[in-house]
C-alpha cells in the first residue's frame, strides 16, 4: 500500500526559528476512525523505518494481533527530514526549485511532534486513543505527550529514554564521522555519502544487537579461516541494505536530531520533572540485551512517570528486540490495554 502525502503550504517554523516555506507528510492509515477517535492507534516509528508500520510491524499490527484495523483505526507519519516522502533533504526547495540536499535546516524531534500535529489536524482527529514508540519513536511519543496533554490518552514506549544519552550521542557522532569521510558527501545528488552511510550503519548494527548475538548466530566453524568471516559479510550485507534504501543526508539530519532530544529543555529544571508532567497511563517495555537504549533508561522513566507500568523482555536480540519480540510485546500489550 502506497503512502498517502498531506501537502501544507502553510510556513512551517521550526525549533531553531528557521521556516520551511511548505511542509509535506507521508502516511499510512489502516482501518476506520469511530466517531469519538478513541480507537485511533498512532505509531511513530524509529530512524530508519517508513509509515506503512503494518508492514515492518506485522507481527504487532494486522488482523487477529494486538492492534487490529478492524478495531483500530491505525495511523504512522513518516517523519520529518527522512526520506520516505516527508519534507528532508531528498525534497524540493520551493524558493529554488531544486532538492534541498545538505541544505535542508536542522531539524528536532520537537519540529517531528509539530508535523505529526499538523496531519493529526488535518485528519481531524480530536484524540488519541493509544499512542506508541520504541527507540527515537519514543522521543517523539514522550514529546508530544507534553505538547499536547488533553488530545492523548494512554502511551506505550519501548527501548527509549526521556534524553539522548551521552553513549548514544557519541555512536551518532562516530556514524556521522564515517559519512563525513566520504569524499562525495558535499556533492548535491542522492548518492552523496553512499559508503560513508554503509560504514555508519555497520557502526550502528553493532550497538542494534550484541556480543552474544553476534557469537551465537555469526560464528564461523571453520578454525582454518583467515579471512573473509560470516560476521565480516553480515555486517557488510546489512550496510548494502541500508544504502539501498536510505539516504546518507537524512541519516546523517535524523541522527543530529536524536541527539537533541531531552524533554527537559526549555520547559523545567531537570528531567524528573517534566516526567512528572505527563499524567497519562503509560506502559514501558525494556529489552534486558539493549546496549544502546538499556533498561536504566526505562527504569529511569517508570521512576518519575507518575502512571506507569514497566516491564522487562528477557531476549537475545539487543535493541532490535522491541522490532522483533512481537509475540511477547503483543501478549504485554493486549493484556494492559
Amino acid at each position: 500500500m502506497s503512502a498517502k502525502v498531506f501537502h501544507s503550504k502553510v510556513a512551517f517554523r521550526l525549533e531553531s526559528g528557521e521556516v520551511l516555506p511548505e511542509v509535506h507528510i507521508a502516511y499510512h492509515t489502516y482501518g476506520t476512525m469511530q466517531p469519538d477517535g478513541r480507537n485511533v492507534v498512532w505509531v511513530c516509528h524509529a530512524l530508519t523505518a517508513n509509515s506503512d508500520v503494518a508492514d515492518w510491524w506485522s507481527g504487532l499490527i494486522g488482523h487477529g494481533r494486538a492492534i487490529d484495523p478492524s478495531k483500530h483505526f491505525v495511523v504512522c507519519a513518516n517523519i520529518l527530514g527522512s526520506c520516505y516522502g516527508s519534507s528532508g533533504p531528498q525534497t524540493i526547495n520551493p524558493d529554488t526549485g531544486k532538492p534541498w540536499y545538505r541544505s535542508f535546516p536542522a531539524i528536532t524531534i520537537r519540529d517531528m511532534v509539530q508535523a505529526h500535529i499538523l496531519l493529526r489536524q488535518h485528519l481531524g482527529i480530536q484524540h488519541i486513543g493509544l499512542l506508541i514508540g520504541g527507540s527515537m519513536g519514543g522521543y517523539q511519543v514522550l514529546e508530544w505527550a507534553l505538547t499536547e496533554p488533553a488530545v492523548i490518552d494512554r502511551l506505550f514506549l519501548l527501548s527509549t529514554g526521556a534524553a539522548e544519552s551521552a553513549w548514544g550521542i557519541a555512536i551518532h557522532t562516530a556514524q556521522r564521522l564515517a559519512i563525513e569521510a566520504d569524499e562525495t558527501w558535499q556533492q548535491d545528488h542522492p548518492q552523496a555519502g553512499a559508503r560513508g552511510l554503509k560504514a555508519a550503519r555497520a557502526i550502528g548494527m553493532l550497538t542494534y544487537r550484541n556480543y552474544q548475538t553476534f557469537v551465537r548466530t555469526q560464528s564461523d566453524p571453520d578454525k582454518e579461516k583467515t579471512d573473509d568471516f560470516k560476521a565480516s559479510s553480515y555486517i557488510k550485507y546489512q550496510g548494502e541494505k541500508l544504502v539501498n534504501r536510505f539516504n546518507a543526508q537524512s541519516y546523517w539530519l535524523l541522527s543530529k536530531a536524536m541527539d537533541s532530544h531531552n524533554i527537559a529543555r526549555g520547559r523545567c529544571e531537570d528531567i524528573a520533572t517534566a516526567l512528572s508532567q505527563i499524567k497519562q497511563q503509560v506502559l514501558l517495555i525494556g529489552i534486558t540485551s539493549d546496549i544502546l537504549c538499556p533498561p536504566e533508561e526505562q527504569q529511569l522513566l517508570a521512576a518519575h512517570l507518575p502512571h506507569a507500568i514497566y516491564l522487562e523482555i528477557d531476549s537475545s536480540y539487543g535493541h532490535d528486540g522491541f522490532l522483533i519480540e512481537f509475540e511477547k510485546i503483543g501478549a504485554i500489550l493486549t493484556e494492559w490495554w
